[in-house]
């Protein structure tokens, strides 16, 4: 069959399986094994020298199995079936989001290094860098959302260790903020600094968009990554990451991953999968949900702003208006707003929320809200938040599938309750 004009949602249920080698079974099978059997020993040979990097992959020669710690049939189907998304040749599913970040982190940087960052970004990831990084001697420069090149430029040619730049990361959107950055800016500043001896990494987390919103590769990043657990899993059930870009930088981080041990096993393969079949229904769901409680907190007396895509596109900078043009297909599902007093407030809201759910995470079926400044990013410097407006009285809002009136009416009635 010839896959190459059709689109990824319709090749989600198919692609990368061939039931014939599973008794004909219409859905992969969970392959729960550790180990596999070679043939042969010259097999098992050819088989390690692959995967340990001791040779290339001769053309048409198909890489085997060996050992799930390696490869899976689980695994490397989603993978092959996550790269049609972001167009990417390559991908690497891990346990965790964090695991993927922290992954790619430790594979480009080494200690005397220096990491641009874009702030805010998620709390687990400002931990990683701000306190394990500098074990490692790794030093970090952040950024803000609104900042020029030339600034950025400035920034890094201030650290001391421009010539050591070896790591660019972004979020964007900005969690919570859903504050844009230009990811060809920051492209033009990897290129700005490459030498012919040393040239950064360029990452960009990509989970408040998912696969289908953004794609970032298609900007000038090196690598996307995701916590797989949000949109790309879906239904708040399973814990996974994934790191994608081309054949030689995943190969090192396919490289790492096998020595720390981090790749998602084959339940949570399997699990992904079958979430993958309904991507595209989901988060189209979500987006037009978005739209209309958006619409309706615009217009509510107890907030004072609301932090979302549609409103940037329309009352944004003329910058934040064209990058949202240029990088995004859809305004997304999450929404954060200022509520009118502090944490009371905040708090009160949040403690009488009936259908959503008061639960931290997001990209799922069900809708659900937190606390940025007291939840998910508690351990951020206190004056980092202040700065990046992560305050007492901002509310972070998943918005999920079900029938947007009720979420309305859920909303409402929270409000009217304080």
């Amino acid at each position: 069959m010839d896959y190459s004009s059709m689109r990824p949602e319709s090749l989600m249920m198919s692609y990368g399986y061939k039931p014939s080698l599973s008794e004909g079974a219409i859905k992969c099978p969970i392959f729960q094994t550790s180990t596999f059997v070679f043939n042969n020993a010259m097999q098992g040979k050819r088989f390690f020298e692959v995967a340990y990097g001791l040779r290339e992959q001769e053309e048409g020669e198909e890489m085997g199995l060996i050992y799930s710690r390696l490869n899976n049939p689980d695994l490397e189907i989603l993978e092959n079936r996550l790269c049609l998304w972001d167009g990417a040749e390559d991908c690497a599913v891990f346990e965790s989001g964090m695991s993927a970040i922290s992954t790619a982190m430790m594979e480009f940087m080494e200690p005397g290094d220096l990491l641009l960052y874009s702030k805010p970004v998620y709390g687990g990831t400002d931990h990683f860098i701000n306190h394990f990084l500098k074990k490692l001697n790794i030093q970090a420069v952040g950024f803000m959302a609104g900042e020029t090149k030339e600034e950025i430029i400035a920034k890094i040619n201030a650290s001391g260790r421009a010539d050591k730049l070896a790591m660019i990361h972004i979020e964007t959107p900005a969690n919570p903020t859903n504050a844009v950055i230009d990811i060809d800016m920051c492209a033009e500043i990897k290129a700005h600094f490459a030498t012919e001896e040393k040239t950064a990494v360029f990452s960009v987390d990509n989970t408040y968009m998912g696969p289908l919103w953004q794609h970032p590769l298609q900007h000038g990043a090196d690598l996307v990554l995701y916590s797989a657990t949000k949109y790309i899993g879906g239904h708040s059930d399973v814990i996974a990451g994934a790191c994608l870009g081309s054949k030689e930088l995943m190969g090192r981080v396919k490289g790492l991953r096998t020595f720390l041990g981090n790749m998602a096993g084959p339940w949570t393969g399997w699990l992904l999968m079958r979430s993958l079949e309904t991507l595209k229904v989901r988060m189209d769901q979500q987006a037009t949900n978005a739209i209309h409680v958006a619409k309706f907190l615009n217009n509510h007396p107890m907030v004072e702003e609301v932090y979302y895509l549609g409103n940037t596109a329309k009352h944004g900078t003329d910058a934040e208006k064209a990058i949202i043009k240029k990088q995004y297909l859809s305004y997304g599902a999450m929404i954060s707003f200022d509520i009118k007093g502090g944490e009371k407030e905040a708090f009160a809201f949040l403690d009488n929320l009936k259908l959503i759910k008061l639960a931290v995470s997001l990209g799922g079926t069900e809708s659900l809200a937190e606390h940025p400044e007291t939840m998910t990013h508690a351990d951020v410097d206190p004056a980092e938040k202040k700065s990046m407006h992560i305050t007492e009285q901002l509310v972070r809002l998943s918005i999920g599938v079900e029938n947007y009136n009720d979420l309305i009416s859920d909303v409402s009635q929270a409000f009217d309750a304080i």
